[in-house]
């Protein structure tokens, strides 16, 4: 007699106990149960119900089977089941991020799929996190009986409905009410069903398809693609294209070519505000069959986008990092737009790097990967002179419009001149020429808040988060000091020294404070502010671009979010504000970074038949990355920082790990980053011929966070099956010594230096 057994993963495990368990599978539940399905077990000492996911389903001998083994309680539904490439992706996480098995399965399927264990009728059970992704629909199934006669209301039903099913919200949009359809449901008249909501996020984009032309620059590098496109294997390629020069049409004609080959696409952006613009392309070009994914979505619009995509509904999908998970199958190409940014890094766990899921996934499907940026990381150019993938490049902006003339405001000559403001008397004098033209402009200042420090004016002491090692911002319009990481509040707003009541001087600038001094300096101006402090409410991404779109405002001011994948064709001046402490920033990428903020940035203007033009404000106007930037000489930038790599072993020359540590007593997380890194030094000794090299333990940049201290120990290393198996023999030995009660463990592979 052989019984059905299955090995799961279970919900809030730490990475020291995340194995697999084993557990019998009842009769009533044997066709339900398969690797990736959702399921609940009694775990622990007091067999409470937890969450599960099936990673192996086998039949043994009854006999050798443990009497003690627990049975199963519930197992969800068969379209709640991890299919076997998402399931593919969740080991993939849990090999490659070190996060545990749960943590994957919750990055790989969004909050409304998953569930929750529950408790009916005395009996564990699973429930959906989300019950509202369902709606009722009507259908017209009988006559309506003439006696006694029908209400007005039952013959309006009985009419709308002679077309074809109609939901109860359609429904009650003409005026036809509950009680009335269930009075025809009891006569047989109608039959109601429960079907998934229907939802067409942009239903107000027209599908206007126009046929999509290329430039000469444009037709060469889509043909160069085309062949990878086709040839049915994986492939990957770099496309290098200055601000402007149009790499979205080839992005579109990649996608044309991809469905007519009968296979999918996935895009991916960085930022969310990015959406909006992509979304409204695709959908005017290839029609309804898009889908999308983002954390500006609802729980429940997000449900339903995922469940279109699952039951294959959509043929491509857009969206930010989350969306490389997307149930999508066959996927013939997928693009990863803006390579070079951060965002496209997950900074909790699992700490993943949607480079890598993308590479896995099209190795996993065949399909053409397209990197696309004016500024790529340098380790994506870096593999690509080195033929790992395939380097285009797009020169010439589209429509041969030159690139933004660009040039440089000294703010100590403004500071000498007695202008203590934040925007130099020249900005103001081109903003207003601007306006005096009918034009736009953009201002970049990637700061938000109104002053950026409170100190003391006699002991110097300033005003830190009492949760964070971080001062504490000024927000004007509430009145408070905030802190940008926990989100503590302090109100009224400090006059005075908490240590010795000496007067609070307040400085430092954001981008409420320079929006209040453009209404000073610009009084005709409209503008409008795009922080994390102004598009807190659904769709404000959205809603600001549309309305900046429209010509509705003059100026856009705003942090990172305005800098890249925008195109507006009025916007004609681009200014850049404080630079200079993103310039003399820490990290191996700081400059990296700060290149390709200001080059963005810059690309923003003169995109249309107008030509732009583009100030930037700082102390240091002749250094030679924001020179570079300025020249939008991407080649010179790349040989500096390459060299730079090279000479101090920083990626693509090494992989950086960082180990952090975090605690609630300081001294205890120092002494469990030293340990940690003795038993890898240890273990690393028999293994001389690994490339390994460990710095610290010490102290992040935020030291502490949320009450927490941290830690780090910092590994340049060789990212490959070896290390990451003396990593977790390390893993093994730091929780036998019980260190994980002292200090938890974060590995991130991603980090430029700190987490």
């Amino acid at each position: 007699m052989t019984l059905d057994i299955a090995q799961v993963a279970v919900d809030n495990a730490t990475i020291h106990f995340d194995k697999l368990y084993s557990y019998r599978i009842p009769d009533s539940l044997t066709a339900c149960v398969w690797p990736g399905s959702m399921v609940l077990v009694p775990f622990g000492r007091g067999d409470k119900p937890r969450m599960a996911v099936v990673l192996k389903v086998e039949q043994v001998d009854a006999e050798t089977v443990p009497k003690r083994l627990k049975t199963l309680h519930d197992a969800a539904p068969e379209q709640a089941r991890l299919t076997p490439d998402l399931l593919e992706l969740v080991r993939f996480l849990k090999e490659r991020t070190f996060c545990t098995w749960f943590e994957a399965v919750k990055a790989v399927i969004p909050y409304g799929a998953q569930y929750r264990a529950a408790v009916v009728d005395g009996k564990p059970v699973m429930q959906s996190r989300l019950s509202r992704s369902t709606e009722r629909v009507y259908t017209l199934v009988g006559e309506l009986p003439q006696k006694p006669k029908p209400g007005p209301r039952q013959l309006a039903a009985v009419q709308a409905l002679q077309s074809g099913p109609l939901t109860a919200h359609q429904l009650d949009e003409v005026g036809i009410s509950k009680p009335t359809l269930d009075t025809l449901c009891e006569k047989g008249v109608l039959a109601v069903a429960q079907q998934d909501k229907a939802l067409d996020l942009f239903g107000d984009i027209p599908f206007d398809p126009q046929p999509i032309t290329l430039a000469e620059e444009q037709q060469r590098t889509y043909d160069a693609l085309l062949p990878d496109l086709e040839d049915g294997n994986p492939h990957a390629a770099l496309l290098h294209g200055v601000t402007g020069s149009g790499k979205t049409v080839v992005f579109l004609k990649l996608i044309e070519r991809t469905l007519e080959l009968g296979r999918t696409a996935l895009v991916l952006v960085p930022e969310i505000s990015l959406t909006p613009q992509m979304i409204r392309r695709l959908k005017s070009t290839f029609g309804s069959r898009l889908a999308v994914q983002h954390s500006a979505l609802n729980n429940t619009e997000r449900l339903l986008q995922w469940r279109m995509i699952q039951q294959g509904n959509a043929d491509i999908v857009v969206g930010t990092r989350s969306a490389i998970f997307s149930p999508l199958q066959n996927i013939g190409l997928i693009i990863i737009d803006e390579e070079q940014e951060h965002t496209y890094q997950s900074e909790s766990a699992p700490r993943y790097d949607a480079h890598d899921v993308a590479k896995k996934r099209a190795a996993m499907e065949n399909s053409l990967l397209v990197f696309a940026s004016a500024t790529p990381l340098t380790e994506s150019y870096y593999a690509a002179e080195s033929g790992k993938y395939k380097l285009l490049t797009l020169t010439k902006r589209y429509g041969g419009r030159p690139l933004p003339h660009v040039d440089f405001i000294d703010m100590r000559a403004e500071m000498a001149a007695g202008n203590a403001r934040e925007v130099s008397t020249r900005m103001v004098r081109e903003l207003q020429e601007n306006l005096d033209n009918g034009e736009q402009s953009i201002l970049l200042l990637n700061r938000r808040g109104y002053h950026t420090v409170g100190m003391c004016a006699t002991c110097g002491h300033v005003l830190k988060c009492p949760n964070c090692s971080v001062p504490l911002v000024y927000h004007k319009p509430q009145q408070a000091l905030m802190c940008h990481h926990c989100g503590h509040t302090v109100r009224p707003l400090p006059q005075n020294c908490p240590e010795c009541g000496g007067k609070i001087n307040y400085s430092g600038f954001g981008t409420q404070r320079v929006e209040e001094e453009l209404a000073e300096l610009l009084p005709s101006a409209r503008i409008l502010r795009m922080d994390q402090d102004s598009t807190g409410q659904k769709n404000a991404h959205e809603t600001m671009l549309a309305q900046f779109g429209r010509q509705e405002y003059d100026i856009l001011l705003g942090t990172q979010m305005v800098a890249k994948g925008l195109d507006f064709e009025k916007v004609t001046l681009v200014g850049v504000l404080g630079i200079d402490s993103l310039l003399f920033g820490q990290g191996f990428r700081a400059y990296e970074n700060v290149f390709s903020l200001v080059t963005q940035v810059i690309g923003r203007g003169g995109r249309a038949a107008l030509p732009g033009r583009a100030l930037i404000q700082t102390t240091v106007p002749e250094h030679p990355v924001l020179q570079l930037a300025a020249e939008q000489d991407y080649e010179s930038f790349y040989r500096e920082e390459i060299a730079f790599r090279k000479f101090g072993l920083y990626p693509p020359f090494c992989s950086f790990c960082i180990v952090g540590f975090v605690g609630a007593q300081e001294g205890a997380v120092a002494l469990a980053a030293h340990r940690f890194g003795t038993l890898l030094a240890e273990r690393a000794a028999a293994h001389p011929t690994m490339p390994l090299r460990l710095l610290g333990p010490a102290p992040m940049g935020i030291t502490m966070l949320n009450g927490k201290y941290r830690y780090k120990l910092t590994l340049k290393c060789r990212n490959d099956a070896a290390f990451r198996a003396l990593l977790r023999e390390t893993l093994e030995a730091y929780a036998k010594e019980k260190l994980p009660q002292k200090a938890s463990v974060i590995l991130d592979f991603n980090s430029d230096g700190d987490l």
